[in-house]
């Protein structure tokens, strides 16, 4: 069907609906001479006509036809006629078929001599409701209104110098500061508005119909200029535009193929973060208006509704733009092992599971057309927690879009193919979703596999282990795991102590987490060094520990994040930016060695005589594991090589590339290998940035004590009404952080709180005894309290405070 046709059914569609057929006797319920028909407003009409279309829906005979002064002598629905509606219009400029800076400086000064807007009304309401004519208008090549608006740009001094759109400036024929211009005058005017609006209404189901049947963007790639008109409407979120133009709007920028919507976000991203600002707002509200003014369900999901579905896919525009426009690294990445590809079938090919567990991340085809991601980005212009919708978070149902997004991406919207607008918890939600199905699908294949075996089935990641010989077990065990049948891995991890009875609920894993970490992490055995300034772990880069031991602890991290478990680890950032796939570089040494950042930086900034006064050459030293010193060359014969303000660069480059990668290699290449033994065929890749991978190892340094104190349990005669509970809560928030910190520590095992805060812990508070000199002890495992019945507050805070300072080694079970 060509163009002319459909927009000929549409306004067929759209005049049935307003007029109706003439027929009194009329059956059909898209017809307005129907009884029991509901008149719709033209507004309403317009966007239904869209719908009855795309459905081949009836259209009636005309019977009598009543002449309407706004159709055309065939019948037609003519746009133009109904914009003046608006306004009694004269027939200036009637010869205008797109517009410049200079007709519409004309156009108002002649309606503002005349002090009437209706010829501007009738111009702007046909040129906007017409793609043809809005691709056409202001382009680079007229000449501007006035001389003095020459030297306007588009705030590109705003973007960071590192930028990766910078370096690529994005050619368009749209004049964007005449644009910006005329909006300026024009939204000052509010019969301009209502037409803008009204006309944006009449222009997006032909954009949309030209965009999803015929290919117009690929014929002529300025049709991208009317997107980039309405876009600088910034009145765009206000009230007028939100319930049908804009959403109508978001559709039809929605059909855009991935090159446009990768043209667009470089384009963005060139503009300055209040405008970048102003388009994610704008796009935020939509999706926020259109989610609390409806009712979503298990089967009225949000997942369904068109417009937060077009919202959330063009917000993606802008969040790239914001990565673009921002601090991006596209360089320094890790080189990945890729996997050899067996053409055995497997079993879940076999069981028909394939799309479930099909390996390797994905890929989003905005990201690969513009060469960058989310991790890619040092500092993007807008904040990454600004994207989040947390109305949206509310709403959606992470089981149903858990299955969209494995099953069927390709009938079915999933949120998580734009995690940008999931917070943690949701995400955290869908990796739940996710490690669960594959913990029930281990355990289905191996009862299959032990039925043809006829071996006892094995559903469970089973450690048996010695606490005085921890390490040496689980090495030994999970190595012999990794090797013979790493999918176990994937199972739910099931810890037994030797000589002890007790069923592991997760309690007992909990433990064996934090006993195999403290023993790995103990200085004594070198695995880690620590910096007591930062408290941070590093790989010791002459350690004597085998590969084995740093692919348990990779094992150990991912089995957590699978188990669902927090662990008490001290890794500095650039570690986790490693696991995803990046290099260390300069920048990363603030976090993770500050004393040496700061040297380097300093050399950077030096404004004398680099060589004279700092006589460094490309040579460094740093001690072995016996303090001893170790001297490397960051480039052949770097001893004979000065530094220099021409090569300073190259040498802090050098000299961090070879402090976080090249020295650990060997450590941290084993640490990895462990970390995707569990972690390889798990969307976490996709969903998480690096800062939210170790919230989901470590948990949250937030810490909201009312949150704990309204979920806490109490056993053993102990309640919420207790004088001794009432004590104890006014005492824990009395606290310092730090005290806090002890405290948490003290119960939990870790002082950070899991994804979602404080209130997402289930603590047990547990009656251990009347009065006693007695101090309170914990079980760590099952975030349990136990805490004698003390007769006054001092004697509980003085006993309290003393078992939290001196609880190592003692009194946590």
């Amino acid at each position: 069907m060509n163009r002319s046709t459909a927009k000929h059914l549409i306004e067929r569609y759209f005049r049935q609906l307003t007029d109706g057929c003439g027929n009194g006797n009329c059956t059909n319920e898209f017809c307005a001479s129907c009884r029991d028909f509901q008149p719709l407003d033209n507004n309403s009409a317009a966007v239904k006509a869209l719908e009855l279309f795309k459905i081949n829906a009836k259209l009636c005979d005309l019977h009598l036809p009543k002449k309407d002064p706004n159709s055309t002598a065939d019948g037609h629905f003519d746009v133009d006629s109904k914009m003046s509606d608006l306004s009694s219009a004269k027939e200036d400029f009637s010869d205008v078929h797109y517009l410049t800076e200079n007709m519409i400086c004309t156009m108002l000064s002649f309606c503002e001599e005349n002090g009437d807007y209706s010829t501007l009304i009738r111009v702007i309401g046909r040129v906007f409701s017409n793609s043809d004519a809005l691709m056409k208008s202001f382009r680079k090549d007229e000449p501007n209104a006035a001389g003095q608006h020459d030297s306007d740009k588009n705030d590109v001094d705003e973007m960071g110098a590192s930028s990766a759109a910078a370096n690529e400036a994005v050619d368009v024929t749209v004049d964007i500061d005449a644009v910006r211009r005329v909006y300026d005058r024009l939204l000052t005017i509010d019969q301009v508005e209502a037409a803008l609006v009204t006309a944006i209404i009449y222009l997006t189901p032909n954009v949309e119909l030209d965009l999803e049947y015929l290919d117009v963007y690929e014929s002529n790639p300025d049709y991208l200029n009317i997107f980039i008109i309405v876009m600088e409407n910034t009145n765009l979120h206000s009230p007028e535009y939100l319930e049908v133009a804009l959403p109508q709007f978001c559709k039809a920028m929605s059909k855009l193929p991935v090159c446009a919507l990768a043209k667009l976000s470089k384009l963005w991203s060139q503009y300055g973060l209040p405008h970048i600002r102003r388009m994610m707002e704008t796009f935020q509200q939509v999706i926020t208006f259109t989610v609390v003014s409806n009712e979503y369900s298990t089967e009225d999901l949000v997942n369904d509704d068109e417009t937060v579905v077009a919202a959330t896919k063009c917000l993606k525009i802008v969040f790239y733009a914001s990565l673009l426009g921002g601090d991006v690294d596209v360089e320094h990445n890790e080189e990945e092992e890729e996997e050899t590809e067996s053409d055995e079938l497997t079993l879940h090919e076999l069981l028909g599971e394939e799309r479930l567990y099909k390996k390797g991340p994905r890929v989003d085809p905005l990201e690969k057309e513009l060469g960058v991601r989310a991790i890619d980005s040092r500092g993007p212009l807008i904040p990454f927690e600004e994207f989040v919708n947390e109305p949206l978070n509310d709403v959606v149902e992470m089981d149903k879009d858990f299955t969209f997004f494995k099953v069927d991406a390709d009938t079915k919207f999933s949120f998580q193919t734009c995690p940008f607008i999931l917070s943690v918890i949701t995400k955290n939600q869908g990796l739940y979703y996710d490690n669960r199905i594959r913990m029930y699908s281990e355990r289905r294949l191996t009862a299959l596999y032990s039925m043809v075996q006829g071996q006892a089935p094995s559903p469970y990641l089973k450690l048996k282990v010695r606490r005085d010989h921890i390490i040496d077990d689980a090495l030994v065990r999970l190595e012999m795991i990794s090797m013979e049948n790493p999918s176990d891995l994937k199972k739910q991890l099931f810890v037994e102590f030797e000589g002890e009875q007790g069923v592991d609920e997760g309690g007992v894993s909990k433990e064996f987490f934090q006993l195999v970490l403290e023993e790995i992490f103990n200085p004594d055995i070198g695995m880690f060094t620590y910096d007591d300034s930062t408290k941070l772990f590093w790989f010791n880069s002459s350690s004597l520990e085998n590969e084995a031991q740093y692919t348990l602890i990779g094992i150990v991290l991912g089995l957590a994040i699978y188990n669902n478990c927090i662990l008490d680890v001290h890794f500095p950032m650039v570690v986790y930016r490693k696991l995803m796939g990046k290099k260390g570089t300069y920048v990363d040494l603030s976090d993770s060695n500050p004393v040496l950042y700061q040297s380097l930086k300093e050399l950077l900034e030096y404004t004398g005589n680099v060589e004279e006064d700092m006589s460094l050459t490309f040579q460094i030293s740093h001690t072995d594991l016996f303090g001893n010193p170790v001297l490397h060359d960051l480039k052949e014969q770097g001893d004979q090589i000065p530094v220099t303000k021409e090569n300073r660069q190259e040498f802090v480059d050098l000299y961090a590339d070879y402090i976080l990668n090249k020295s650990v290699e060997r450590q941290f290449k084993a640490f990895k290998k462990g970390f995707l033994m569990v972690t390889n065929e798990s969307p976490l890749k996709y969903l998480f940035r690096p800062e939210e991978v170790e919230l989901l190892i470590c948990g949250s340094r937030k810490l909201d004590f009312e949150a704990l104190e309204k979920t806490t349990e109490y056993d053993g005669g102990y309640s919420r009404d207790s004088q001794i509970i009432k004590d104890f809560w006014e005492i824990i928030h009395s606290f310092g952080e730090e005290q806090k910190r002890l405290f948490l520590q003290f119960t939990t095992g870790t002082d950070r709180a899991p994804v979602g805060g404080l209130g997402k812990l289930k603590m047990i508070i547990a009656k251990n005894g009347s009065d006693t000199d007695r101090l309170p002890t914990s079980h760590t495992c099952f975030n349990a309290l136990l805490l004698p019945e003390y007769t006054s507050k001092e004697k509980l805070k003085e006993r309290l405070l003393k078992a939290i300072t001196y609880a190592k080694g003692f009194g946590m079970l």
